[in-house]
């Protein structure tokens, strides 16, 4: 499983002069038939801006445009039939993130999307295009999306 960085689809959808877009729209097409994911706080990042730019209407249908579309699955940090305790969450919003941001000096949000996704089992990659930002900084393997293609091995 790869798991998409918010930057990757921002750029798919805003930013068509960005330079990187060659490099972007490959690597969308060439995992289309890998099972890829998007943590439910980089869903909320990328639905808030592009809420500045869609229709109420538009952003409401963000499953078919967005999740359909690239057979993304949302990763969240409970299933939903779960109750949580209040420890959980809390360690879920603020321990678990704030520890991370002590130990390698990070964003919060970068925090949560990264703890959210070493939790999960058969996650192969983690694609952004601010890898730098996570070299070092967690225990997948991290890569842009033009560095994709002669990153780790895909299961085959």
């Amino acid at each position: 499983m790869v798991v998409l960085d918010t930057d990757v689809l921002l750029l798919a959808f805003a930013f068509q002069r960005d330079t990187r877009q060659p490099a972007n729209q490959t690597f969308l097409q060439q995992v289309r038939t890998e099972s890829l994911s998007i943590t439910i706080y980089n869903l909320m990042e990328l639905l808030g801006q592009l809420s500045f730019n869609l229709s109420p209407e538009r952003l409401a249908n963000y499953p078919s445009w967005l999740l359909d579309a690239y057979q993304l699955t949302v990763i969240w940090p409970y299933q939903p039939e779960e109750t949580i305790s209040f420890a959980a969450f809390r360690d879920e919003v603020f321990t678990r993130p704030f520890a991370r941001m002590r130990a390698v000096k990070m964003p919060f949000m970068d925090s949560l999307i990264l703890n959210l996704a070493e939790r999960i089992p058969n996650v192969t990659a983690f694609v952004t295009w601010n890898a730098r930002h996570f070299q070092d900084k967690s225990t997948l393997p991290v890569m842009t999306p033009a560095a994709y293609p002669t990153g780790p091995s895909q299961p085959g």
